[in-house]
């Protein structure tokens, strides 16, 4: 794809980022914050939602349109579950140490904290919240962040409770899991000052530092999402939902610019021919004893097939505006929100087992020329109508250039129609918390990640390398932990960063081991009951029974230390066992002897300890 001129296109974007806040609690009760596994749940319950209208009398759009699909929502419930995460029992206070982290976050990003904070209900009628409401807070406004492009203004910054995990979709529904509902998680927007992909890519990543620099925030895959919003002069605000990875966003940005720009060039293509759209009609007699199997199999439960003629549109409906995605696949997104399928079009007709014959006929049904294009849903007769005027309102659209819309970011960096983009009827007063008002000048300003490894390297004598991988890595917080009880920094530096990651490498499953097991172990090691090169054992024999202390592993592993009596009565008998190459070769055995020696200790002594024993032992004979 070639790269556009983003200035003379009018690129402007903005992000909205979602990070997880690691807190004990969640936001509005007392239940961890811990996942679990849908396996664990202990009962379910189901629920439906509706649209309510906002205190002026208005509803939503967006939440109107996903009411349209009549779904049920199942619910994993676990032990832990409460009332609240229910929607059965009103929400708590509004959890204090999630809004001293996001005042954190706000001196970062130099920004003004509001006086009160109210809480808000966001209209929310996808299953993802029992309640039907997401509820968010306005803590801070008006900051800054640098890019090398120059600086990007922070509009807002909310606090928000996580939605509940999607777990699948069902017959009835969608089913979901409570472990991830409630969990505090910070919104950051910022103004729509990026012009640029990489400018994008940039600002994101400037975030991402700032919200790990408090160490208060969760990390691994799902505890961060960025939301781009990207527009050109001639297209439409459109907000892309559910980038996973920093590394798409400037690919994110790049593909909705092309996409947006080549439906800017369709629009004027068929302004230039005069086109239009057509009434949507039944064809359901032209494909009658069909060799389509997807039409056929429709027809043969009682469905029914819909077409809308698009006058004009001959070509146009196949041409591609993103990668491996048609102005047809945007049209068949569309369909698919109201459960078919998918759509055909007269583009890449015949095919699909629907012939020549199958494709003139249905031209000639709706009264469409060799100029015009057929678009068809063949479904249940309710959901290939809705399908089909959903398809025709969207064709409708193509004719004025880019909708305005909410899209979902897809894996290979093009996205997909989601709904509508929501209004400001979405949101309302929450009634059952009472507000609060934001203190800053008791939160201390934390220490930027850049500051962070500077200061690894003057106090803790890191190298380079190993300090900015511990204060960009996930156990930075434990790191300064068992540093200040009295931990040598080299030995925890090189236990989190490199015993842990050839740990991994060798099929341990390190994920098991706790902040506590890692304390724990390093704490025995500092006390010399443990000696240095025991401690991946006794990490790996915590991995495999996490329910043990790091004690009991030890006493089970046979890792406890050798006294330098039994250490040394292991080494003569080693030098002993060698006695021709040590009087033949002398000091030069050492090397081969010194890992003969640490394999009979089997990790029980100090290697420094060793190496001084066998030296003195050698010498005794050589």
């Amino acid at each position: 794809m070639s790269e556009y001129d983003y200035d003379e296109l009018g690129l402007v974007a903005g992000l909205e980022i979602h990070q997880q806040l690691d807190t004990a609690t969640k936001l509005f009760c007392q239940c961890p914050t811990e996942l679990r596994e849908p396996e664990e749940s202990t009962r379910t319950f189901t629920r439906y939602l509706h649209p309510t209208r906002s205190e002026l009398g208005e509803i939503d759009q967006a939440a109107l349109e996903e009411s349209k699909v009549d779904r049920e929502f199942e619910y994993l419930a676990y032990d832990s579950t409460c009332l609240v995460e229910e929607d059965d029992e009103p929400p708590h206070e509004l959890d204090n140490e999630a809004l001293e982290t996001v005042l954190e976050i706000a001196q970062l990003m130099d920004m003004k904290p509001v006086d009160q904070a109210n809480v808000m209900r966001k209209l929310v009628v996808d299953g993802s919240n029992t309640s039907g409401f997401q509820r968010s807070t306005l803590i801070a406004t008006e900051g800054e962040i640098e890019t090398d492009d120059g600086a990007v203004g922070i509009e807002d910054l909310l606090l928000e409770e996580e939605s509940a995990q999607r777990v699948e979709e069902t017959d009835e529904g969608v089913r979901y899991s409570l472990d991830r509902l409630g969990i505090p998680l910070v919104e950051i927007g910022t103004k729509p000052d990026i012009s640029s992909p990489e400018q994008a890519l940039e600002a994101a990543e400037r975030i991402g530092m700032l919200l790990r620099s408090t160490g208060k925030v969760k990390r691994g895959l799902g505890t961060i999402r960025q939301d781009v919003n990207v527009s050109i002069a001639e297209g439409a605000r459109v907000e892309i939902k559910g980038v996973q990875s920093l590394d798409d966003i400037d690919d994110i940005v790049r593909n909705e610019v092309a996409r947006q720009a080549r439906l800017v060039e369709i629009r004027e293509e068929l302004e230039g021919r005069e086109a239009s759209v057509g009434e949507t009609q039944d064809v359901t007699g032209v494909f009658e004893g069909t060799d389509s199997g997807v039409i056929g199999g429709a027809l043969d439960s009682g469905g029914s097939v819909m077409a809308v003629p698009l006058y004009g549109f001959d070509g146009i409906v196949g041409r591609e505006v993103a990668p491996d995605r048609r102005l047809g696949t945007e049209f068949s997104d569309y369909a698919k929100r109201h459960g078919a399928g998918g759509i055909f079009h007269t583009d890449e007709l015949p095919a699909y087992g629907v012939t020549e014959e199958e494709v003139a006929d249905l031209r000639e049904a709706v009264g469409a020329g060799s100029e015009d294009a057929v678009a068809i849903v063949a479904a249940e007769t309710d959901v290939a109508e809705g399908s089909i005027e959903a398809v025709a309102e969207r064709a409708g659209v193509a004719l004025e250039g880019v909708p305005e819309e909410t899209r979902g970011a897809n894996d290979d960096g093009t996205t997909r129609y989601l709904r509508p983009l929501p209004g400001a009827a979405r949101m309302y007063p929450e009634t059952d918390v009472p507000p609060v008002e934001p203190d800053p000048s008791e939160v201390p300003e934390p220490e930027l990640l850049t500051e962070k490894v500077e200061r690894y390297q003057d106090e803790y004598d890191l190298s380079a390398g190993l300090a900015e991988q511990v204060a960009y890595g996930r156990r930075m917080p434990l790191f300064e932990d068992v540093v200040t009880d009295g931990t040598d920094p080299t030995l925890a530096a090189t236990t989190l960063e490199s015993t842990l990651t050839e740990l991994r490498r060798d099929d341990v499953p390190v994920e098991n081991l706790t902040d506590s097991h890692i304390e724990a172990v390093l704490g025995m090691v500092d006390a010399g009951d443990v000696p240095n090169e025991g401690l991946p054992d006794l990490l790996e024999a915590l991995a495999e029974e996490p329910g043990r202390t790091a004690a009991e592993a030890a006493e089970a592993a046979d890792l406890g230390s050798a006294d330098e009596d039994a250490v040394r009565e292991t080494i003569v008998e080693v030098v002993e066992r060698n006695e021709g190459q040590v009087e033949e070769e002398g000091m030069q055995a050492f090397s081969g002897l010194m890992g003969e020696c640490m394999g009979a200790l089997r990790g029980k002594a100090d290697g420094d300890l060793v190496s001084e024993v066998l030296r003195e032992e050698i010498q005794k004979r050589a």
